[in-house]
C-alpha cells in the first residue's frame, strides 16, 4: 500500500509568500496561525473553519499534522514572531 501525499495537497511553502512559511495551499493562512487559534485561543477545528470558510476541515487537520511533525520549527517561528511583535510595540510606545 502506497502513502498518499495528503499533507502536500493541503500545505505548501512558497518563497516570497508569507515569508516562505508553511501555509494552507491557495491561502495566506499559515500553519502557525492554525496552531495559535487551536492551542492558544482554544478554537476547535470546526470553529476555525467556521471563522475562515475558504479553508476546509481537511486543511486544518493537515496543518495540525504538519505542526506535530515539525513541532520545533513551528514553535520557533511562533516565538520569533512574538518577539518581533513585542519589539515593534516597544519601539512605537517610546
Amino acid at each position: 500500500m502506497s502513502k498518499l501525499p495528503v499533507i502536500s495537497e493541503h500545505i505548501c511553502m512558497t518563497p516570497g509568500v508569507c515569508g516562505g512559511k508553511p501555509r494552507i495551499a491557495g491561502h495566506r493562512i499559515k500553519v502557525q496561525d492554525i496552531v495559535i487559534w487551536y492551542e492558544e485561543m482554544g478554537l476547535s477545528p470546526d470553529e476555525i473553519v467556521s471563522r475562515h470558510p475558504t479553508i476546509t476541515l481537511a486543511d486544518v487537520y493537515a496543518a495540525l499534522t504538519y505542526y506535530y511533525d515539525n513541532f520545533q520549527e513551528i514553535r520557533k517561528a511562533i516565538l520569533e514572531d512574538d518577539r518581533l511583535e513585542t519589539e515593534m510595540r516597544s519601539s512605537l510606545s517610546s
